[in-house]
């Protein structure tokens, strides 16, 4: 189904107030897992974003390699060399624990690389992530990790994954759904298999699916004990149509990740009680943040096209992030009391 007044409405209560009654962290604490020799644009892209957006505090877990250039770029992210190829995970993991355990989302992908070590480091973060109850979403790289083996996704239904086509094509093959399937209905065949996980299919309009109904959902796995399966079972799709810039950029889907990120560290938080009605089933957030940080980052590119045009660049669009979401959201939901200075 497209965007409906509804859905709007849902996403945004996941949206923090702008009242002054938050504390530094209560609007979102959010993790990058990727940066490494050939690759440093990527994650900055990813972490930088969730700040646009409003979180208050974006973290960049990298290697030695790519730490200094990511640095560099801004002085407001907070970068963590700690995925040294030299090490073992055993000398690292305790160093990563302490670090997630201190976070709302993580999001592993972007600027990931396919060296061994890099990828050792994921899949070790992500099971962190997954026994703390965080929410994820895996991108670029990160996706071969659930190609290869689904079971570390599996069942858990705080996780979105944001395939481009061909990665789409890639995943559900390995999974094993029918090419033959119509195309707006194998997100859905994707998510159920994976146990709930959300399927965020990047294209022409994007198309976001969740079925936490299957075999393979987990409540346990989700870190939901005791929730109400009726209540957390969600099967739901939704076409994302909203017009995008004509020229497709090289680090708009890092844009994407973090958008979807800012919006599950919000549910994350309103889950933990720091503000609103926590009346949204669980279940029911990734795909919510999903449609979100798709509406917003396709509207962040139409802007930055139209100003730009064919030379348009990835960090083109960084500037229109906060327009584009007073755009989608109102001016209420992006600033609180403009004309009292």
């Amino acid at each position: 189904m497209p965007i409906s007044r509804s859905l709007l409405d849902q996403i945004k209560k996941l949206i923090p107030p702008l009242d002054g009654s938050l504390h530094k962290g209560q609007s979102g604490r959010v993790g990058v897992l990727g940066g490494a020799l050939d690759y440093t644009g990527a994650p900055f892209f990813a972490s930088f974003s969730a700040l646009r957006f409003g979180v208050d505090l974006s973290h960049v877990i990298c290697s030695p390699t790519a730490s200094s250039a990511i640095k560099s770029y801004s002085p407001d992210l907070i970068v963590h060399p700690m995925l040294r190829e030299d090490l073992p995970i055993e000398k690292v993991k305790p160093e990563l624990e302490s670090l997630l355990s201190r976070l709302h989302v993580l999001i592993v992908g972007p600027g990931l690389g396919r060296e061994p070590y890099m990828q050792s480091f994921a899949k070790t973060a992500i099971s962190i992530a997954r026994d703390n109850g965080m929410y994820l979403v895996l991108d670029a790289d990160a996706l071969l990790l659930v190609g290869q083996d689904h079971s570390i996704i599996k069942g858990y239904r705080r996780a979105v994954v944001t395939p481009n086509i061909v990665e789409f094509k890639r995943l559900s093959e390995s999974i094993g759904i029918d090419p033959s399937t119509p195309a707006d209905k194998r997100a859905q065949l994707v998510s159920r298999a994976l146990g709930g996980v959300t399927v965020l299919q990047k294209g022409a309009t994007d198309i976001i699916s969740t079925d936490t109904t299957g075999e393979n959902a987990d409540l346990e796995k989700s870190q939901l004990h005791g929730a109400d399966s009726n209540r957390e079972g969600i099967v739901e799709t939704i076409e994302v149509d909203v017009k995008g810039g004509m020229k497709r950029c090289g680090g708009q889907g890092d844009i994407l990740s973090g958008a979807v990120g800012t919006f599950m560290a919000w549910g994350k938080c309103l889950e933990d009680g720091a503000f609103g009605n926590d009346d949204i089933p669980r279940s029911k957030i990734p795909i919510l943040a999903a449609a979100a940080g798709s509406m917003v980052t396709r509207t962040a590119s139409r802007r930055a096209f139209f100003k730009e045009g064919r030379g348009v660049v990835t960090q083109d669009m960084l500037a229109e992030i906060g327009k584009a979401f007073q755009e989608i959201f109102g001016e209420e939901a992006q600033r609180k009391d403009e004309t009292k200075l």
